[in-house]
This record gives structure tokens, sequence and C-alpha cells, in this order.
């Protein structure tokens, strides 16, 4: 006999019980984004493996040894998405959108794919909202974006968090850090993990996020780009942080915060959760100046968030339960008038369902208290019908005609 089927590792279920908490995330994010002018943006699952190798970085752990690439039948190179922002740019050249008012807001939804250790919270499949806001260099834009994640993951519901604010300056002025950087990291090479002495060259910054003993305690002492920004660079951030002093949004300083992805430049944030421990991550983001036109587009300077929707519900204090219905039809005898009258409710807007398993009566009665119905409608003999409020129990007597009506008078 053949085995059972289990779902890959590091991918799961969503079942109807899960479904609560992330559709009250999908509303929460429509209303608030929406709220800000954002409009809705979905990309496909799968792009390009040249897109991400341009646009998140060869010298990225994603590109290096995450992705899931495969040659499709005609020969081409092909990436289940990692991440959301550089098909976003894609999308956004590709349909002229730099000939819209500028700036051009987006946000997204959906499943990305990156093959790491799976653990509490974060799997191989994850899913992802996320916010964009392309054509706009002024501070304005990235405080806007981290009060709406701000504002979303208090509507969520998040207790204990912590915003992580930091800047990496511009292109020019990181060149020369990422050179002092090299200098302090070679010499301190022999407490550093093999990975990050691998990287000294091509990737200094990526020493932040090392787990290893040994580096984080040479990383303690070595010098921060925070400490280094100068010009316009300073000006910018010193904007950004005044705006969010000015919205009453907590933040604190921390040079280590480097983001894993290489298109960062200037302002980089992230959100933590103090009750999630070490992994404590739920969402964050950053400027990417340069993105657009590494990708082929006109320089258009950027900035985006993405926060996954398995860390949020783990965070929230207490996830929503899965709602009732509205009406649970019974029949005493009817059967099909019961049907007829489901049916109806439905066309009038109101969720409605029935027995389908040829329960008694008795056995109908217990399945419309646990389906979570507002009312129960008992459709009896000669046209006629009682409706009972499940949670009273009170009952009154009605036209079978005129149940759909009643029901919906008394919802509005």
């Amino acid at each position: 006999m053949a085995g059972k089927h289990q779902a890959p590792k590091g991918t799961f279920d969503v079942l109807p019980a899960d479904e609560a908490a992330r559709s009250a995330m999908t509303h929460a994010t429509a209303a608030r984004l929406g709220a800000a002018g954002f409009g809705r943006i979905d990309t496909p699952i799968f792009e390009d493996t040249g897109l991400f190798e341009r646009g998140v970085g060869e010298s990225t752990d994603i590109v290096r040894k995450e992705m899931f690439t495969f040659e499709d039948q005609g020969g081409r190179s092909i990436t289940l998405r990692p991440e959301g922002t550089a098909p976003i740019c894609r999308s956004y050249i590709e349909h002229g959108m730099h000939k819209l008012p500028q700036p051009v807001k987006l946000w997204y939804q959906g499943p990305y794919f990156r093959y790491e250790r799976p653990q509490e919270g974060r799997f191989r499949q994850f899913n992802q909202i996320g916010a964009e806001t392309i054509g706009s260099a002024s501070a304005l834009v990235d405080a806007e974006l981290i009060i709406l994640l701000d504002g979303l993951l208090g509507d969520l519901g998040i207790p204990d968090l912590e915003l992580k604010l930091s800047s990496l300056g511009s292109s020019a002025s990181r060149a020369a850090y990422r050179d002092e950087l090299r200098e302090y990291l070679r010499s301190h090479e022999a407490d550093l993990s093999d990975e990050v002495r691998a990287r000294i060259d091509s990737n200094p910054m990526r020493a932040f996020d090392s787990d290893d003993e040994g580096t984080r305690v040479v990383m303690a002492g070595a010098p921060q780009m925070l400490d280094r920004l100068e010009g316009e660079d300073a000006e910018h951030f010193a904007e950004v942080r005044e705006l969010l002093d000015g919205a009453g949004v907590a933040y604190t300083l921390d040079g280590s915060l480097v983001r894993g992805l290489d298109y960062y430049n200037r302002t980089v944030f992230e959100f933590a959760c103090n009750r999630l421990g070490a992994q404590s991550g739920v969402g964050g983001g950053g400027r990417y100046d340069g993105l657009v036109e590494l990708l082929g587009g006109p320089a258009t300077p950027a900035v985006g968030w993405a926060a996954g929707i398995e860390r949020i519900i783990l965070a929230m204090e207490a996830p929503p339960e899965p709602g009732g219905i509205d009406v649970f039809v019974v029949a005493a005898e009817d059967r099909t008038s019961a049907f007829a009258l489901v049916g109806e409710l439905r066309d009038a807007g109101l969720s409605a369902d029935l027995d389908l398993a040829g329960r008694s009566f008795k056995g109908q009665m217990k399945q419309a208290d646990r389906s979570g119905a507002k009312h129960a409608v008992i459709v009896e003999e000669g046209g006629s019908a009682r409706i009972r409020d499940m949670a009273g129990g009170d009952e009154r007597g009605v036209d079978l005609g005129s149940v759909a009506a009643e029901l919906t008078a008394s919802a509005d």
C-alpha cells in the first residue's frame, strides 16, 4: 500500500481555522494602505533568474544559496521569487509607470520562496505583505512608509514592538566606508567565521548579520556607517528622524542594521517583536534609489518594506477566531424548501448553510450551534418557518417567503 503523502519540508497547509488571521491581515493592509493612496499589484510567482542576480545581488545569501531555480522546457533559467521588490521594479519599468504622476504607490501580498532552514514562523514557502513607493527621493516617503507599517502592526495587535532605524548612506559614501570596514575585518580575520572571511572583498557589511560568536565579538567594535554620515546623507536621515518624532513613532538607532539585500541605500529599518525571541523580525525595508536603473529603467528613487505574514500571526497576542455564519437552515421535514431557502439567503447577501449529511432534526440543531450562526431558520410544513436567535434562544414565526427580507433587515 502506498504511504501517506505529506507537504514538502518547509511548506504548510493553510486550513480554514487559520484563515481568519490571514483575512484580518489582508483587510487591515488594504484599508490602511488604500487610505494612503496605494494600489494593489500582483507579479508572477516565477521570474527570469537574472532579475534576482542583478537586482538582489550575487553576493547575497539569497542568490548564492537560497533561490529555487530551474530550467524550463525552453531552456530558460527561471526562479521562484525570493522577494518582492525586484519584480515590482521590473513591472514598473515594463509597463511604463515612470510616465505616471510620481511617486507610484503599490502594495502586494503573496507567496515567496527561499531554501533555508525551516524554523518557527519561517518556512521555505512563506507569505508577505509589502508596500513600495517609487519615484520620490523625499524623506517624507521614508517616514510615511515607516509610519504606515507601524500603524498596520498596531491595527493587528502586535505587542512589544521595537523599531530599529539606521542609514547606509549613498552609494558613493558607502564605498569609502566599505574600504574602511574591509581593513578592520582583515585585522581581525583569524576570529571571523569562514563564511565572513570569504566575503570580505565582495560584501563586508554582511558580517553584521553573522550568527558566529567570534564574528559577533569582532563586529561589536567595528566602525559603523551610521557614524560616518555626511552632507546630504546626514540631512536626509535627520529629516526622517524629525518626521518620525513628530508622528510619535519611537525608534532605536542601530548602526549594525544592514538588511540582507544589496540594493538598499540611505534609510533602512526593521520592526522586531521582542516576544518572539532571537528571530524577532516581523517586517522591515528601506530605500533603494539605484534598483530601477540597475534593472534597465530610468534613474528612479524608491522606498519599500515587506512583512512576513506567518511571523505576524505568531506575534499576535490574540489571533482572530473564525467567524460564524449568519444563518443555519434546519429542515423539520421539507429539505427541498430548506435547500431553496439557503440559495435565496445567499443571493440576499447573507452567509447561510444547511445540513448536508442527513442528520435528524436534533442533529441539525446541534450543527447549527456548532456553526456559530447568529440565527437558525427552522423550515416547517405548509410554507411557514421559525427564526431562532441562537444567542438568546428567542423564536418568532414567519412566512417562509419573508425569511430573507426579515433577516436582511435585521442585519442592517
